[in-house]
Formats: structure tokens, sequence, C-alpha cells
């Protein structure tokens, strides 16, 4: 189950390990996306699911973040078990290329001189692109009018046709870039990505910035232990793969190989990390 839209990161990266958890498990592993309510949707869904290890959840940032940002029915770590770890990636801050200004400074100056006339698309209002943008507000003190959209393919279209003016990526963007369909001003994470080493990080400028999209799996909470361990060693021998892994390296990410404890302490440290963005910047859903 994956609660955005067909061809985000995310949607991505399960059809991958999807592939590889239908070849070791010998039977087909099928996607569902059910877009909405930034995720909550198709969350809900697995939540009422039977836990028998059949019902799987794409879980990333942007389920942290909601458990802050909306009044839910469920609760993350309390109803979903965590399973495996897939990838961390960092974002891109993309412009279009008719946008003035090349560099974070620019950028920022900019911004500062034209208050609420930046529209910033992102994935959702839950999403990572929509929080590593938020922070950035919070850490520059700039104005930008948030524009959600129901995934994270969308925002980018109409990046790229100039709708709006700025995103914080964690689509892949290289071929746009080099295109020239796109201006690349900076990643997101705290070191320089191998795939873009020519451009800077958003903390070269802004100090302690750091913001990064992972992604995961996990199941309806009381699916047998033996279960959860199986997915969890099937999925693991999947990131191993050569072919599997060559395409996650596409998306400049580290793989986030581990035991379901591990992506679990994940789950918990970034939920209270955002919880603090939402809670300081006095997000509400949109």
């Amino acid at each position: 189950m994956v609660g955005f839209s067909a061809g985000g990161t995310g949607d991505i990266l399960v059809r991958l390990i999807g592939q590889g958890l239908s070849e070791r498990l010998g039977q087909p592993v099928i996607i569902d996306n059910r877009p909405g309510g930034a995720g909550n949707i198709g969350t809900e869904a697995v939540v009422r699911a039977p836990p028998d290890g059949y019902t799987l959840l794409q879980v990333g940032t942007s389920h942290a973040v909601n458990t802050t940002l909306f009044k839910l029915d469920y609760d993350l770590i309390r109803d979903i078990a965590p399973v495996a770890g897939i990838a961390r990636t960092h974002l891109v801050m993309l412009v279009h290329p008719s946008f003035p200004a090349g560099t974070v400074p620019e950028f920022i100056a900019y911004a500062r001189a034209n208050p609420g006339k930046i529209n910033m698309a992102s994935a959702g209002s839950g999403s990572s692109p929509r929080l590593a943008g938020e922070l950035f507000k919070l850490m520059t003190g700039v104005d930008m009018v948030h524009v959600p959209y129901r995934g994270g393919a969308p925002a980018m279209s109409d990046l790229i046709a100039g709708q709006v003016q700025v995103m914080f990526s964690n689509l892949p963007a290289v071929e746009y870039i080099k295109a020239g369909k796109l201006r690349a001003l900076a990643v997101t994470t705290a070191v320089r990505s191998d795939e873009l080493p020519d451009v800077a990080t958003i903390a070269e400028f802004v100090p302690g910035y750091e913001a990064s999209a992972w992604y995961g799996l996990g199941t309806p909470k009381g699916t047998p232990a033996g279960i959860v361990d199986r997915l969890n060693k099937e999925t693991n021998a999947a990131l191993a793969d050569p072919t599997i892994k060559a395409r996650l390296a596409e998306f400049g990410g580290a793989i986030l190989a581990g035991s379901p404890a591990d992506f679990g302490s994940l789950i918990a440290a970034e939920t209270e990390k955002w919880g603090k963005v939402v809670r300081f910047a006095g997000l509400k859903p949109e």
C-alpha cells in the first residue's frame, strides 16, 4: 500500500523491492496506490487490515510528520509494526530556470525582497518535500506559499512547466538538470551528493540545516514476529541484489538495511524531530 500517486520516489522504491520480494517469496507483490490525506488514507487501510503479513505499508518521512500534523484515528508507532528500511535519500532544492536566483544566498535575498511571491510545490501537506521547505523557511525567515500536490510526480511536472517556482524534490532530477529544464541550487543533506558533486549543500549557507527522505515497510501491529522476521530477511536480501542496488543508487541515497528494531528506532527519532518543526512553525493540514 502506497499512500501517494504512482511515480513518486516511495512508489518507485517499493516497486523495486516488490519485484525482489516476489521472486524470493514465490508470489506476486501488488502495489496499491491510494493517494489522499497526505498518505493517511492508505495508512488507515493497512491499520485495519488483517495482521497476517499479506498487507504491507510503504512507510516514510511523511508518516512521521503526520503524527503531529494531523489528529489521527491511529497511532503510527502503536498500530504499525516496522518491518525493514529501504533507503534514505537527499532532496534537491530545485527552481525553474526562469527564476532570478542561481545560489541559495541569492534565493534567500530574493525571497526576503518578495515575501509571499514564491510558490513552493510539494508532494502533500506532510510530505518530506514540504517539511524540508518548512525547515528552510524556519531557519532563514523567508516567506513562501506552499502548494500541495497529490504526489511528487505532478508537483515536478508543474515546476518544469513554470507553474510553481521552487521544490525540495525527492525525485531523481539529474536528467532535468542536465537538460536545463530545472536548476539545482543545493542538496538538503549535511554532505554533498556523489550524484551531484558540484551542487552545494544548504548547510554551507544555512548552518545546521539537514533534511532527508527515508522509506521502508511496515505491517499491521500484531503480525506474528516470525512473519515480520521473514519479510525483513527477504527485504534485506533484495537490497543486497546488485541490480536493485544499482537502481537505488540512481536516487542518490543510502540503503537502510537492518532489523525491524533498527527501522522502528528511525521512525521514532524522525517522528520527534519533525514534530518539533510542525509545532514550532504552527503547521496545519491543508
